[in-house]
């Protein structure tokens, strides 16, 4: 299979002539925004992200939910903050509409004084209202695994998920990762149905591999994930590109296909949507300074 063929369609970021959508209130390594995810609902673009500050004990802070307007505008819509969700971060939620009309946001919240996640879920009538009454957790991973960071579809058929997945039986060694397909009925209670993309010796991503974006191309699927060879790369991951089925992914190419110049390699987080005869990707970028903020990129739909 030749890769340059496979990747000619795809809206793969250069990280140049993209929109800044947000950036962290103070710069430096740890003041990150970023991780976002991104609905368009009657033309209007909705996204999700996660705000850390290193005063955070390091960690992701809130998560927040805002509308992006003409030329990458971002109004504030609503904020959790991780003190609401008993959770000692917030990592990338997930923000989806439901069959109803119902907003929902999956939330990544880590569990105090230990290694794992579980993803909770907020439910409203409306993108502004968010409140942290009548949580539930249903992602809950368990004593072997965490789970976080999921992308998230829905359509005629029912529910799907990619699942960052991080085992826990080396507490040394958490940061590795491997993608999870779910299926639900309602988008609540979710059956687990193997690996859908997981890490390969050797490789630039050896140590993880989260899907971040599912595109849909007729028959086969598209995937953009974030990959790492090491522990020391964590959190400076770059992009790369995976093809097959919703429940199994092949990776192509044999390096990133995104990453940032400079000190700061990481391009991640990429989260692509529709809008007309355009394609939108949002993506976390690494920037001189250390801090990661958050781009938008426009490119043609792929035909």
């Amino acid at each position: 299979m030749d890769p340059t063929s496979t990747l000619a369609d795809l809206p793969i970021p250069r990280n140049a002539g993209a929109e800044t959508i947000a950036v962290p209130a103070e710069r430096g390594p740890g003041h990150w925004v970023g991780a976002a995810s991104v609905l368009v609902r009657d033309g209007v673009h909705y996204v999700a992200y996660r705000n850390r500050r290193p005063v955070d004990d390091g960690r992701g802070g809130d998560v927040i939910v805002g509308q992006v307007g003409a030329g990458g505008r971002l109004t504030e819509l609503c904020r959790i903050d991780k003190r609401a969700m008993d959770a000692e971060s917030l990592e990338r939620p997930a923000l989806v509409v439901d069959g109803a009309g119902r907003w929902r946001l999956y939330l990544s919240c880590a569990t105090f004084g230990t290694r794992h996640w579980r993803v909770e879920l907020l439910d409203a009538a409306a993108p502004e209202a968010f409140v942290t009454s009548g949580r539930r957790v249903v992602m809950p991973g368990d004593a072997r695994v965490g789970m976080k960071d999921p992308v998230i579809s829905r359509d005629a058929s029912g529910w799907r998920a990619w699942i960052c997945c991080h085992p826990l039986d080396d507490p040394d060694a958490t940061d590795r990762m491997w993608t999870e397909f779910a299926t639900s009925k309602d988008g609540i209670a979710w059956t687990l149905r193997g690996p859908a993309l997981e890490p390969t010796p050797g490789r630039w991503d050896q140590r993880g591999t989260r899907v971040t974006a599912i595109m849909e191309r007729g028959d086969e699927v598209f995937a953009f994930y974030d990959g790492r060879a090491s522990a020391a790369e964590n959190w400076e991951e770059r992009t790369g590109v995976a093809r097959g089925r919703v429940d199994h992914l092949e990776v192509v190419g044999d390096a990133p296909v995104a990453q940032a110049t400079g000190p700061y390699p990481a391009l991640r987080y990429a989260a692509v949507v529709e809008d007309g005869d355009r394609t939108a990707v949002y993506y976390e970028v690494g920037c001189e300074d250390g801090s990661h903020k958050l781009r938008r990129e426009w490119f043609p739909r792929a035909p």
